[in-house]
């Protein structure tokens, strides 16, 4: 059964718009974690999912929110926001948009999501179906963070970096991981080129086991992670983690922004999360 056909949580909430008894109802919903999901081990059971079915704000069961500036590690320019400008689930999409603004101090703003304390996990296969902004300097990524992250620090907790696209380097999608062994400018890293990755939508995987990460763009792997003495050096990934969505402006990936730049948007139809 396709997923968006499983029954739907929904969370009304009315707000009055005048004391003459009108009212908007305003309905926050939710897509349906899949109850009776039975992970098997092979990565082929559905057990997590947001489809963004639903006009309105993102579904608060399943996302939370970095907010604010200041380079996130990276020297990055965006101020990071849960505004509807930048972030807004429409037509069956979410959309997470970069704009050149001034807003507290910054030039830029955006929004980066987490499913931290919503939903982590260890071992399966996750799938974005993605379409990615264009522009000079701009930065969507995909990926995934250890949920022990506050109390080990990083790159103790491990990060696995299912896409990273640079729009000055139009086209090339990047995987990496990142470990205490080899992080920052990892050396953990693959890629493949395609020539519509702003104009068309795809799937962007990894299959996450006690051995292995792979990682692929429409089922064509590109770089697989599989070191042959796995420790808490190169093997952080015995433990759960959670899941990221962000586009950054600029910093050591993103690159110089183009001055001409004045917004664009990465657009998700799915994620999803098999065990």
């Amino acid at each position: 059964m396709n997923f968006k056909n499983i029954i739907l949580l929904f969370i009304p909430i009315l707000t009055i718009l005048s004391c003459g008894g009108s009212y908007d109802i305003i309905a926050e919903t939710c897509s349906a974690k899949v109850i009776d999901a039975i992970p098997t081990g092979t990565n082929q059971v559905l057990v997590w999912a947001d489809e963004f079915d639903f006009d309105g704000s993102p579904c608060s069961d399943n996302w939370t929110y970095d907010l604010g500036a200041g380079g996130w590690g990276n020297g990055e320019a965006q101020n990071y926001t849960n505004r509807v400008e930048n972030v807004i689930v429409k037509g069956g999409f979410l959309k997470i948009t970069a704009k050149k603004e001034v807003y507290q101090n910054s030039q830029y703003t955006s929004t980066r999501m987490l499913s931290m304390g919503k939903f982590d996990f260890t071992y399966g296969k996750v799938e974005v179906r993605a379409k990615l902004p264009s522009g000079k300097g701009t930065w969507p990524a995909i990926w995934m963070l250890g949920a022990n992250f506050k109390t080990v620090g990083w790159p103790t907790c491990g990060e696995i970096d299912i896409m990273e696209h640079a729009g000055n380097r139009q086209g090339t999608i990047s995987s990496a991981m990142h470990t205490p062994s080899s992080h920052g400018n990892t050396s953990n890293v693959g890629s493949q080129t395609l020539a519509d990755v702003s104009t068309a939508f795809h799937i962007y995987a990894v299959e996450w086991t006690s051995e292995k990460m792979t990682f692929s763009v429409d089922g064509v792997v590109h770089y697989t992670y599989n070191p042959a003495t796995k420790n808490s050096s190169t093997w952080p990934f015995n433990d759960k983690q959670f899941l990221i969505l962000n586009v950054a402006m600029g910093g050591s990936f993103g690159g110089v922004i183009d001055a001409a730049f004045i917004e664009s948007s990465m657009e998700i139809d799915y994620v999803r999360v098999y065990q």
